[in-house]
């Protein structure tokens, strides 16, 4: 009984804290959130991973150090050199430019894959936690039942119909990773529209989709925070493995997935050609993961000191304003 108390205790007040820190103008409260990461040491990491990662996909779209397209096949497997700092793969090509203009491939795959994975889990979510039984015991059931299919199979089943493509890996994982989402979510959401001040907004006769999205999602973000980040980590490998098996960027688009493909198949001959978009996958999931870690930590203020003294400072001077009034 002490422990559920205790739990119920701990939701109250972070229901409170939260829905004060909602008060906070939203360019105060990122900064205090992005000061608060840069002083952690994963945090640390991951800003500066997603910085590189965005800046190199956005200069490929100008410059790569040499075309794409340009092969020379006297110097196919070279070894990392003044002229080619990764060497180049089997037909010749830079190895850099490949990586360079691939950055740009794997982080449309990751944003469109994150958004697609955000609007299936919270609308899959909104129905688990809905207040009619019948809807949400429905909604748990059919998705512990899709939940079930590999994201491989559902890639498989999309490039029938329609090719390797980067929109078949984008659905393939949005569809996958946003059902593991829901199910992952509706704990903290069940918890939080059973709260009281959801169903004083219920009693209002407040739309249930306002419900959800102004009090049940901002009580879950911390997970969610989460959850999308490993989406979009999880993407990038997904679209390795599948460009790997022939259903996901197709041949002649440039993406990490397809260097690795090429490179692979003389892996105990030329492993550097692996190494490097290896490590690059490596480098920039380990971010993600870490990014997600960082911002459940720095966005939540009830692990973030300085969100509830800001909170707290907002709240006095808007009382004072009001009182001077």
């Amino acid at each position: 009984m002490t422990a559920v108390s205790d739990d119920g205790k701990r939701f109250k007040r972070s229901g409170r804290d939260r829905h004060a820190t909602g008060n906070v103008p939203l360019r105060m409260r990122f900064g205090v959130i992005m000061r608060s990461m840069w002083q952690q040491s994963g945090g640390r990491f991951a800003l500066i991973v997603m910085a590189c990662w965005i800046a190199v996909s956005l200069l490929s779209l100008f410059w790569t150090p040499y075309p794409l397209l340009q092969t020379d096949g006297g110097h196919a497997w070279a070894s990392p050199s003044a002229a080619h700092p990764l060497g180049t793969d089997g037909v010749g090509a830079d190895v850099l430019s490949w990586l360079m203009a691939g950055s740009r491939t794997n982080l449309v795959i990751a944003l469109l894959t994150m958004l697609l994975s955000a609007m299936i889990g919270l609308a899959c979510t909104a129905v688990m936690v809905s207040g009619r039984r019948t809807l949400a015991s429905a909604g748990v059931v059919v998705v512990d039942a899709l939940i079930a299919i590999p994201t491989v199979l559902l890639a498989l089943l999309f490039a029938v119909p329609f090719g390797a493509s980067i929109a078949v890996i984008v659905a393939a994982c949005g569809m996958t990773y946003g059902l593991n989402m829901a199910r992952i979510v509706k704990p903290s959401a069940s918890l939080a529209a059973r709260s009281a001040y959801v169903q004083a907004a219920r009693a209002m006769g407040v739309s249930a989709w306002r419900v959800f999205f102004t009090h049940i999602v901002p009580s879950t973000f911390p997970v969610l925070a989460v959850q999308l980040s490993m989406s979009a980590g999880t993407s990038i490998l997904a679209e390795a493995g599948l460009t790997y098996l022939g259903v996901g960027v197709p041949s002649g688009v440039p993406s990490w997935g397809h260097t690795l493909t090429t490179s692979v198949r003389l892996i105990s001959v030329y492993p550097l050609t692996v190494l490097w978009p290896g490590l690059t996958v490596t480098l920039v999931v380990t971010a993600l993961y870490l990014l997600g870690d960082a911002i459940r930590d720095c966005a939540d203020p009830l692990t973030n000191v300085e969100l509830r003294k800001l909170a707290a400072t907002v709240s006095r001077q808007t009382h004072n304003t009001g009182v001077d009034a």
